[in-house]
């Protein structure tokens, strides 16, 4: 790699004004104003594909925003790898928040901050230069690559789902390799094997046909807000355990390796409640270690309550609805599906008296998990030690990437997560930004990682 190295440090500078043109289009794919801006970074990425020797270079439009297409395929009986990005932005907003400007990259403290400098056109570019580096270093590259990178991950891949199933031989691979996660700490490579599913529902209950004054009606009429609080509070037990029939039926128990791995991880219980404000850290199933609830542990959440007046001041009225927004974080083994059919039924069968129930299914996505012993993990370990100097930690993620179980089943093909990110990037947030220290060095781990392939 020593070759590779020098190669990659005396280009840092230019690879990082690269990095700095693609951040300052403002890809936010969320809103109708900048859908010219995401057909920019598309054609930018296209243009940078084709400069460093990708084939078959294509934007694909969708009904949306496009999808960008690229291959390598010279290395016979060798294995063929599909990186996945994406280079849709969130939202700036609150704008004021930042320190410079979102969309005007700034390096300070030896980190480069603008909107996607972590999520994610940073740790996606840093594949882009590696494929660059193996190609002039080489002359070709060691096994066969793909790309595919899409500008609608932020809003939920509504379009690249039928991308894959329309190009399913096209995008055939051995390997999917996706940076768009965090390392444990800054030094502390990590690989992410396991993500949570979601679902949601929306819970609505009515009593009577209109708001009722609660000096006429009170204390003769059912009231929505109480009932619905009522109905809220069947859905766990005293122990914060989900109390919906047979909603942990499919729920897989972790291995004792996993366990070891948690514990290996470290958790500073003090610390981070004192981070959070909180004095105690008891959501969720109280005979459950905090890591595994967060990480490897089903939830059912509620996200959103309201019913009655909710302006300033006072106003007597009786509530005659109320709603509830619902989400569940799922784990390996759970269908999404029949968990929203589960928690309907429990709503609908618990509803009090003197109301009517109903209940409306939302989004739903998917858990996944690569098992830690899978080759294609092993190789990526083995690359994070060659350039790091240490293994990296296997961690299960509490939140959710659908779109990620969705190239394993449509593809049947691993899904590595290879992050170069820190927690404590603010992505999403204000002042988003990425440790420079990780860009150079991403870039070398995975070159050595399509090296470890090869072999």
């Amino acid at each position: 790699m020593s070759r590779y190295a020098e190669f990659v440090s005396n280009n840092h500078n230019q690879n990082v004004e690269e990095l700095k043109e693609l951040l300052r289009i403002p890809s936010i794919s969320s809103l109708s104003e900048h859908k010219e801006d995401v057909q920019q970074a598309a054609s930018w990425i296209a243009d940078k594909l084709k400069n460093i020797g990708m084939e078959n270079v294509e934007v694909v439009q969708t009904k949306g925003h496009p999808i960008i297409y690229a291959d390598w395929l010279h290395q016979e009986n060798a294995p063929t790898v599909l990186v996945y990005g994406h280079y849709d932005v969130q939202p700036v907003d609150p704008v004021h928040l930042w320190e410079t400007p979102p969309f005007e990259p700034t390096i300070r403290d030896e980190k480069i901050f603008a909107r996607g400098a972590t999520d994610d056109k940073g740790q996606m570019f840093l594949h882009i230069k590696a494929v660059e580096t193996l190609l002039e270093s080489e002359g070709k590259l060691p096994v066969n690559v793909k790309f595919c990178i899409e500008g609608e991950e932020e809003i939920g891949s509504p379009h690249l789902p039928q991308f894959l199933a329309e190009n399913n031989e096209k995008l055939s691979c051995d390997v999917v390799v996706i940076s768009d996660s965090d390392m444990w700490d800054r030094g502390v490579p990590a690989i992410t094997y396991s993500l949570r599913g979601l679902c949601a529902l929306e819970v609505s209950l009515k009593t009577a046909n209109t708001d009722l004054h609660s000096g006429m009606f009170g204390g003769g009429v059912q009231n929505a807000n109480h009932l619905l609080v009522q109905l809220l509070s069947t859905l766990h037990d005293s122990n914060g355990k989900v109390n919906v029939a047979h909603f942990y039926d499919d729920v897989l128990e972790l291995t004792e390796f996993e366990k070891e791995q948690i514990q290996a991880l470290g958790f500073d219980e003090e610390k981070l409640k004192q981070q959070l404000g909180l004095t105690d850290l008891t959501g969720g199933e109280h005979n459950v270690p905090y890591p595994e609830r967060i990480s490897s542990r089903p939830t059912l959440e509620m996200n959103g309550l309201w019913g009655g007046f909710q302006g300033e001041g006072t106003k007597t009225v009786i509530p005659n609805q109320a709603h509830a927004k619902i989400t569940c974080r799922l784990v390996n083994n759970q269908n999404p599906e029949k968990i929203q059919d589960l928690i309907k039924r429990h709503l609908e069968e618990q509803a009090p008296q003197g109301c009517t129930v109903s209940v409306s299914l939302g989004d739903t996505g998917n858990p996944f998990l690569t098992p830690i012993d899978s080759p294609m993990i092993q190789k990526a370990a083995e690359a994070y030690q060659d350039v790091y100097g240490k293994s990296p930690v296997y961690k299960r993620e509490g939140g959710s990437i659908p779109i990620v179980s969705d190239f394993n089943q449509s593809l049947n093909a691993p899904v590595v997560l290879m992050g170069f990110g820190l927690p404590d990037e603010n992505l999403h947030a204000p002042n988003e930004h990425f440790n420079l220290e990780n860009f150079d060095k991403g870039i070398l781990t995975i070159c050595s990682f399509l090296e470890q392939l090869k072999s």
